[in-house]
């Protein structure tokens, strides 16, 4: 199986380019011998080093015959240029691989020191893809943070299995910026959205919330032995902590509301959505 070079134009000069297993490699002979040096000391340096990655490949050049060529992949041009000797480059290639290698250690240094490097000359593309691998930094910082607080609770019986399992699925999937592929029992529910599903708001939501809420974790805690688990909700316009449950326990709710249905005048107060 042979492989085609593309040349590639660059503000310097060319590179030769090939296709192996769908990732971009370097020819390296061309490349090694446009700046003056000699190509069999360069490949043996090259031999070497634990972070070069070559493959020998046979290419069709421009003549048409098929030759065996060692291609190097993107890192290992970019490593290899950083590491070559300006005193032994031809004079003319000289400016042009100080002025990358200063870039490289720039970038380098920002990548250690500040978290990362942006090219200047990036285009639009480029940044918009960086800004996208940023978010899913964030996300999968914040997930893993959320996952690590579910496993203490967990640990110390502050929630059970099936409310961790939904709540896991659900930050692997936004880690991975993924709608989160869980059971429909597993999706969480509050007493403020089981009755906001019955058409209950203003005044009287405010007053049903309490009436159910102490019904349904009076039941939940005969069920589990352990108070129901809570998160931040907003209530009112203030992050409040709230007791969530899961669909599984919806037989809770039906029940609770059953019993505010028969002790409280729900036709009246609470608009007949019994």
């Amino acid at each position: 199986m042979t492989t085609e070079i593309a040349r590639i134009s660059l503000s310097a000069g060319a590179v030769e380019t090939v296709m192996v297993d769908g990732e971009p490699h370097v020819v390296f002979r061309p490349a090694v011998e446009a700046i003056g040096l000699d190509y069999s000391s360069q490949l043996r340096k090259l031999r070497e080093r634990s972070w070069a990655n070559r493959r020998d490949i046979p290419t069709v050049a421009e003549d048409g015959k098929t030759r065996q060529m060692v291609a190097v992949d993107i890192r290992t041009f970019l490593m290899w240029l950083a590491t070559v000797n300006e005193n032994k480059v031809a004079e003319s290639a000289r400016p042009t691989l100080v002025a990358y290698q200063r870039e490289t250690t720039t970038a380098v240094e920002e990548y250690w020191t500040r978290g990362g490097a942006i090219n200047p000359a990036a285009s639009v593309e480029q940044v918009a893809d960086l800004r996208q691998r940023l978010d899913g930094v964030e996300r999968a910082r914040l997930a893993q943070e959320r996952l690590s607080a579910m496993g203490v609770a967990k640990q110390f019986g502050l929630v059970n299995s099936s409310y961790v399992e939904a709540m896991a699925r659900t930050e692997l999937a936004r880690m991975n910026g993924e709608e989160p592929d869980i059971d429909p029992a597993d999706i969480t529910i509050t007493c403020d959205e089981f009755l906001t599903e019955r058409g209950v708001t203003g005044k009287d939501l405010r007053s049903a919330r309490v009436k159910l809420g102490t019904t349904v974790a009076s039941l939940y805690r005969a069920r589990y032995g352990q108070a129901p688990q809570k998160i931040k909700r907003p209530i009112n316009g203030v992050h409040r902590d709230v007791a969530v449950y899961t669909h599984r326990d919806i037989d809770l709710f039906e029940t609770a509301w059953g019993e505010l249905a028969r002790h409280y005048d729900v036709q009246t107060a609470i608009g007949g959505a019994a």
